[in-house]
């Protein structure tokens, strides 16, 4: 429990009551809700609040009994996430349930028993279920529905109503896609279904029971208010009519609604209407919403720069910056100001200034300090919007950088003047557009897209403003570095970055780019860096090459480019083919080049070679380095590695230990300012990142104004991320996910799991199922059906670890801190214990992998039977690289067969999967004739099932999993068999991170046909067929969709089926002229 601090702090009283009061549940009089991730209890009559929990975990859903004693809620204590009750008088709550899987309380049933939802047997067409449990109940009951999430039963416990899904973006406003559910009304008795009236495709959330009515929220007036439905009379109706804010939650005793509405309770009267809001003054010391002071560890600091001498470093974190000695002296705080976010610092050429940008008027600006945080320019850039990687000018005049838009940005320090030098071609995730300098300043070379997503080196002349390529465009060149006379520029290239630059296409996943290192001349009149040599070559005075180095610096003064013939001047260096990732900047004829390593984990974490240009050879720098950041100059190199940040002067040979930097950074974090920053960055977020302009409509001025007010009342992170949410939802578009941010540290239990299903008999717990790897799946572990072990179906568990199982207590609450442990286990073909053995096993963190590869398996071998052998099936989880994986090991492995069933249901998304469509669309061009066995010839191509195809689609597939069906069914390719996708079809990247951590996605890429319509978003792909999973067939275990797609698939067969022709008759090719057998010659 969390330790009780008292402080002399003002308590803020609020004219309308305390804001942010959620989840609210009701019993005659009494009140309960979730303030600042606790449970509170009041009254109707909004007297004062009283805590009632007072974890570092979230609480949350809490729900009264039938008789009002004790209230069940969701608690995230040991860090799992379980059902928890305490009596409404106070009290230490009681931990009924124990599975490491999330378990989330719904309600209560008639005869008291606590309705939860879990996961724990979810498959993935079945994700969730209801289960009940009693409070002196040992385990819980499963309730026979196949899938559900959210819901309650009738009062006469005859029926219940439920949502069958969890959504994966409930603030989505105006939703009405596949995942807009009605409310499904089942009677417990016959499994019949009856489902709430959906007139518009309107989402229906939240039912609760008073007598024989539901009532529940619907958006269907595009704002979330509560409506009703009587199971008997079938009358639907509208009961509360709220335009600007939507209800959020709702409970219900006996006669009387509650429910949240702009962060207030109000008390609704069902039968007349009348709704009041109950004034509730919350006043309690938050303890994590105190200012406090926190330690910052090495990998939490970003953005990272190192002066040109190597003294001082700096580093970005929380939105402060802060300087780190080398050696001598201490670290510094030069923002000190929660009230603002300060990123992206740099040093100038001489070490004497600081640049970053900040938000401190309310919009990033860019910001000149000294070396102790005093502004010395303050300067406005035309177009407010977020800003990347900086560059200082070697002569300290100019600072160039990106924005938002990907727009390339050159500010005049001197005259304060900021203009657009160039800006990319495509709104790529991965931003290349980083400005170097050359060394006379004049110059700015970075890596742009062209219009053949190829990327090229550009350069750009600040004095005539011109802009050119240097690379020759067949190959993709990234990572310029100047050298240091100016007379070179140095480059990757790769010419097999081909498919990858479908960067959004599953087809990329397989290409590995391998790169090259170029040096580009920019002077027609120089010679390549590397010349051809011999001993006998003369060797210079002295004086001559004191006269060279001066040619040298005069040279650098004056970078010279001469456009014409450029990409014949591109010469390559001595270095294998190999994935190099980025160049570095080094002393006089060395850099530093990333190579990609297989071993390290991470798009950029590799080895750091130095490459030593008039030798071309190279020697390892270090290994296993992720960040790196050379000083203006080249003559300091900062690094991470191994958890820590170490810097060295780049004409060493390696990095040494005595080069690492003590840190120790510590700051003071002020909640409540930061809280304020955070809530605008997100407004902005939407306003700048979103793939549109106008903000889908949205009155963004005045959504500001709206919900600004609620910041001032969130006294936790997760208040704020709810409010980010709601702000997020006013876009009415899917993938705009909030979530993490500086969160309390929970303490977290593994509990063990045996990939099992393990029953509560009357003397004991039985394994009612054991569940295997199944056949090639080596990252997947069965504690219990490895060979040897001899555990069989039936047997009973009777001690865990030397302990007794008691059916009196709950069998996982034995298995705490047991995952990836070995254990002993006990175990009996009797309850009693008679002929029991001991075994030795190592319990598993997660069965989700199991469960889902017997679904998997279960389904192939239904097909198979139902088909007579003739179709495959092949499931595919995601468009991400598992789905690829999935795909390529069910589909190819199954060629022999004439038709397949693609099952898509559930598919989390990623990439746009063109490569399973290209696949499925093959069709064969001939046969190569096979003289062996039955002479079955192969085709051409060989690779492929070329019959007829089917895919199951539902609510619960999305994204990439929306994309997938939207192509098979425009490439023709067979019918879609289930329900209507999600409708989430916009690409998501580079919205930045909050100062703590926490994340926000403004979508940045939106999806429209070739007709030139905005498609898919919002509505979802329907299905050819639709086949809803009814209760009363899923209950006896059928699968309707599945069953009706083998349907089709056998029906498209006689048309469809790829018949083999049989070699014709061997060829006679041999021919002479008549009469050759007396030919003498």
């Amino acid at each position: 429990m969390k330790t009780i601090f008292f402080f002399f702090f003002p308590i803020l009283i609020f004219a309308q009551g305390s804001r942010l009061l959620r989840q609210p549940t009701i019993h005659e009089n009494k009140v309960a809700f979730v303030y600042a991730n606790d449970l509170w209890l009041s009254s109707t009559d909004g007297s004062q609040a009283i805590r009632l929990t007072s974890h570092e975990g979230y609480e949350s859903a809490p729900h009264f009994s039938p008789d009002g004693k004790h209230i069940a809620f969701t608690g995230q204590y040991d860090g799992n996430i379980d059902v928890y009750v305490i009596p409404t008088n106070g009290g230490s709550p009681e931990r009924l349930t124990y599975h490491p899987e999330g378990d989330f309380v719904q309600g209560w049933t008639p005869d008291g028993e606590i309705i939860f939802r879990s996961g724990r047997s979810g498959t993935p067409t079945r994700l969730n279920k209801f289960y009940t449990i009693g409070i002196n109940d040992a385990f819980p009951k499963e309730m026979p529905l196949t899938r559900a999430s959210y819901g309650e039963i009738s009062p006469n416990g005859k029926y219940v109503a439920y949502t069958p899904i969890t959504s994966w973006d409930p603030e989505w406003r105006n939703y009405r896609g596949g995942q807009a559910m009605p409310i499904w009304i089942v009677n417990l008795s016959n499994f019949e279904l009856q489902t709430t009236p959906q007139k518009d495709q309107e989402r229906h959330l939240d039912p609760v029971w008073i007598d024989d009515t539901v009532y529940y929220l619907s958006e269907r007036d595009y704002t979330s208010n509560i409506w009703s439905f009587n199971i008997h009379t079938k009358e639907e109706k509208q009961i509360t009519f709220h335009k600007k804010f939507d209800v959020k939650s709702l409970d219900a005793d006996k006669n009387q609604i509650i429910y949240e509405h702009a962060g207030y309770l109000k008390l609704l009267n069902p039968i007349n209407g009348d709704t009041k809001q109950i004034v509730i003054n919350v006043k309690a010391d938050i303890n994590d919403y105190r200012p406090h002071w926190s330690e910052i560890k090495d990998k939490d600091l970003q953005n990272a720069d190192i002066s040109s001498n190597g003294k001082r470093v700096l580093f970005e974190h929380r939105g402060e910056i802060f300087t780190v000695p080398k050696e001598n002296g201490s670290w510094r705080n030069i923002s000190k100001n929660s009230s603002s976010a300060d990123r992206n610092p740099i040093w100038s050429p001489k070490g004497d200034k600081i640049a970053y940008f900040s938000d401190r008027t309310g919009e990033y600006k860019l910001y000149i300090t000294d070396i102790f945080g005093e502004v010395e320019q303050e300067i406005s850039i035309p177009q407010s919007t977020f800003f990347f990687k900086p560059a200082w000018s070697p002569d300290g005049k100019y600072i160039a950088f990106t924005d938002t838009h990907y727009n390339l940005w050159i500010t005049n320090l001197e005259t304060s003047i900021s203009y657009i030098a160039d800006t990319d071609t495509y709104a790529h995730p991965n931003r290349t557009m980083n400005p170097t300098w050359s060394p006379d300043s004049k110059w700015v070379a970075y890596s742009k897209q062209q219009e053949s997503h190829f990327k090229s080196i550009q350069v750009h002349n600040i004095e005539n403003k011109n802009t050119f390529q240097i690379t020759h465009p067949l190959a993709d060149c990234i990572s310029p570095v100047w050298d240091k006379n100016g007379k070179y520029v140095y480059t990757l290239a790769s010419t097999d970055y081909g498919l990858e630059s479908g960067w959004l296409d599953m087809s990329n996943y397989d290409p590995k780019t391998s790169r090259n290192l170029y040096a580009v001349v920019l002077n027609k009149t120089d010679k390549a860096p590397v010349t051809i040599s011999s001993d006998e070559s003369i060797e210079k005075t002295a004086s001559q090459e004191k006269d060279n180095d001066s040619n040298n610096a005069n040279e650098a003064k004056n970078v010279v480019i001469n456009q014409n013939g450029i990409f014949e001047r591109m010469v390559s260096l001595k270095l294998p083919t190999e994935q190099y990732v980025e160049l570095f900047a080094g002393p006089e004829n060395e850099l530093f080049i990333l190579r990609k390593s297989d071993r390290k984990v991470g798009k950029n974490k590799g080895e750091l070679l130095k490459y030593n240009i008039p030798k071309e050879k190279f020697d390892l720098f270090i290994d296993d380095v992720s960040k790196i950041k050379t000083s203006i100059d080249g003559n300091q190199i900062l690094l991470y590695s191994q958890n820590t940040w170490k810097s060295t002067s780049t004409n060493s040979k390696t990095v040494k230990n005595d080069d690492k930097i003590k840190t120790n950074l510590k700051m003071l974090v002020e909640p409540q300012k930061e809280f304020q920053q955070i809530f605008k960055e997100g407004w902005r977020y939407m306003r700048d990142f979103l793939y549109v302009d106008n903000i889908h409509g949205a009155p963004w001025d005045e959504i500001y104004e709206w919900y600004s007010p609620w910041v001032k009342h969130a006294q936790h992170r997760t208040d704020l991320n709810y409010i980010i949410d709601i702000i997020s939802g006013e876009v009415a578009i899917g993938h705009s996910y909030v979530s993490g941010g500086d969160l309390p540290d929970v303490n977290r239990v593994p509990t063990g799991l045996l990939g099992a299903d393990i029953t509560l008999k009357k003397n004991g717990y039985q394994i009612s199922k054991i569940y295997s790897t199944g056949a090639y799946n080596p990252n997947l572990v069965a504690p219990l059906s490895i060979p040897g072990l001899d555990i069989q179906e039936g047997d009973y568990i009777i001690e865990v670890n030397g302990v007794k199982v008691s059916p009196d207590s709950n069998i996982y609450k034995l298995f705490e801190q047991t995952a990836n442990r070995e254990i002993q286990i006990t175990v009996s073909k009797e309850a009693s214990g008679k002929t029991s053995r001991k075994l030795m096993i190592k319990p598993i963190q997660s069965e989700r992998g199991l469960r889902t590869e017997n679904w998997i398996e279960n389904n192939r071998r239904k097909v198979d039977e139902m088909s007579n052998g003739q179709l495959a099936y092949v499931y595919v989880p995601n468009t991400s690289q598992a789905g690829f994986v999935s795909f390529n090991r069910y589909y190819f492995s199954q060629q022999d067969k004439k038709g397949v069933i693609i099952d898509e249901r559930n598919n989390g998304g990623g990439s746009a999967a063109d490569y399973i469509i290209d696949i499925l669309k093959r069709k064969p061009f001939g046969y190569f004739n096979s003289k062996a066995g039955d002479r079955k010839p192969w085709t051409t191509p060989m690779a492929g099932i070329f019959g007829p195809k089917v895919m199951i689609i539902n609510e619960r597939a999305g994204s990439g999993g929306d994309l997938l069906p939207y192509m098979f069914k425009k490439a023709q390719l067979g019918p879609l068999v289930g329900t209507r996708t999600w409708g989430g079809l916009v690409g998501t990247w580079d919205t930045p991170n909050f100062i703590d951590g926490g994340r926000m996605v403004a979508p940045r890429g939106g999806f429209y046909d070739l007709q030139g319509n905005w498609a898919v978003e919002g509505v979802g792909v329907s299905p050819d067929i639709e086949v809803i999973q009814e209760p009363k067939e899923t209950v006896k275990g059928k699968d309707p969709q599945l069953e009706k797609a083998v349907k089709e698939a056998l029906k498209l067969l006689p048309k469809e089926e790829f018949i083999f022709k049989k070699d014709p008759a061997d060829p006679v090719r041999w021919k002479r002229p008549n009469g050759y057998q007396n030919d003498q010659d």
